[in-house]
């Protein structure tokens, strides 16, 4: 992972010219593999906790906990390049204030709130419903990004976001009979409003990362923030986990209370720390390369993927669920297509020089109308 490397609204500072000397080819496929861990990441990281629920396992601790104790694994995309590859000048961690320090911890716990929500609502709530619920997320992020970081609304993104809310809807009257029979009104009204909760605290998580993204210069950054924020996050949920009989609890659950057995549990365990892992890493990535509300659009199109996915743990797939899926998928396709349509034109090498050329003939006209201008003035009305 080059160094190098920054995001897109850094690309145009100096007269539309490249000030990082970024490749075309390079960004794209950073920002591919950004991507693909968000995608194998989400919708398996939501399958695997649902599965966790759905053999008894019963520990929301537990649930918030692999969510960010997979932090060692950034390890490797920040040190590897310096120390193994030789792939960079620069040190780890160079240029990591003592305020971006502070700033990260602060997003983590920030983030371990989140994940703790998260595993309160899925413990009650069926995939499709917690999809459902957590898409509104969607909406509140895109006010927030127009507050937060000045994010310009279009038809692009405002067309994804109204298709992508609308499913959500459809989807909202073909779940309403999912809620499982052995689950009380009360836990189910707990997970709505833990899910709910979990989706706004997102909705804001996503533009405050990308404003203090604007203080980094690289993407090796953006992974050091990561980490120190994974770290705070995993800080938070052991404590809670101490509170609640600590990693004693997890041998007795995988021995005496999870029906798979214990193998299956810890390979479940172990599965869901590593594809969490990959989902944060894919949106810190994607939020860095492009925006805050890219990676809301894409958090939002995968929870209609984990409708898909909830057939695998035994939910319906009706009628209702299938278009509002397809609506999903048409949403995020037309704007995925849109921003690379731009994206390429603002990459374009040609159209930087052309747009840098003008730039610079403008203030060459601009310096001869003041000279002359001057000269005007010196020699006198008379002239």
């Amino acid at each position: 992972m080059n160094n190098n490397t920054t995001s897109h609204h850094q690309f145009h500072d100096n007269n539309g010219q490249d000030q990082k000397g970024i490749s075309k080819k390079r960004y794209m496929f950073l920002l591919f593999i950004n991507y693909t861990c968000l995608f194998v990441g989400s919708v398996s990281s939501s399958l695997l906790s649902k599965y966790y629920f759905n053999h008894k396992g019963s520990s929301k601790w537990v649930s918030t906990w692999v969510q960010s104790a997979g932090f060692p694994l950034l390890f490797f995309p920040i040190f590897l390049p310096y120390y193994l590859f030789k792939c960079t000048q620069r040190k780890p961690f160079t240029r990591f204030t003592s305020g971006i320090l502070s700033l990260s911890m602060f997003i983590g716990l920030m983030l371990g709130l989140n994940n703790l929500l998260f595993s309160w609502g899925n413990s009650y709530l069926p995939v499709s419903t917690s999809a459902l619920l957590l898409s509104s997320q969607l909406v509140f992020n895109l006010i927030l990004s127009v507050i937060i970081v000045k994010q310009k609304i279009n038809f692009m993104n405002l067309n994804c976001v109204i298709l992508l809310t609308l499913s959500s809807i459809l989807l909202a009257l073909g779940s309403s009979h999912d809620r499982p029979q052995d689950l009380t009104r009360a836990n189910y009204f707990i997970g709505f409003l833990a899910t709910i909760g979990a989706g706004l605290l997102f909705a804001l998580y996503l533009p405050i990362v990308e404003m203090t993204y604007r203080k980094v210069y690289c993407y090796a950054m953006v992974m050091e923030m990561q980490l120190v924020m994974e770290i705070s996050a995993t800080v938070l949920a052991s404590v809670g986990m101490a509170c609640d009989g600590g990693f004693a609890e997890m041998k007795r659950e995988s021995r005496e209370v999870f029906d798979k057995g214990e193998g299956v549990y810890w390979a479940t365990v172990v599965t869901n720390v590593v594809t969490w892992q990959l989902c944060f890493m894919g949106t810190a990535g994607t939020v860095f390369l492009t925006c805050s509300l890219t990676g809301g659009i894409c958090m939002t199109a995968l929870l209609g993927m984990n409708v898909l996915g909830g057939v695998l743990v035994k939910e319906e797939f009706g009628g209702v669920k299938a278009v509002s899926t397809v609506m999903c998928g048409w949403g995020f396709c037309s704007y995925v297509y849109g921003t690379y349509v731009s994206m390429m034109k603002h990459l374009d090498p040609r159209k930087q020089m052309n747009q840098a050329t003008e730039m610079a003939q403008g203030q060459d006209q601009g310096q001869a109308q003041v000279v002359t201008a001057s000269s005007d003035h010196h020699l006198g009305p008379g002239v």
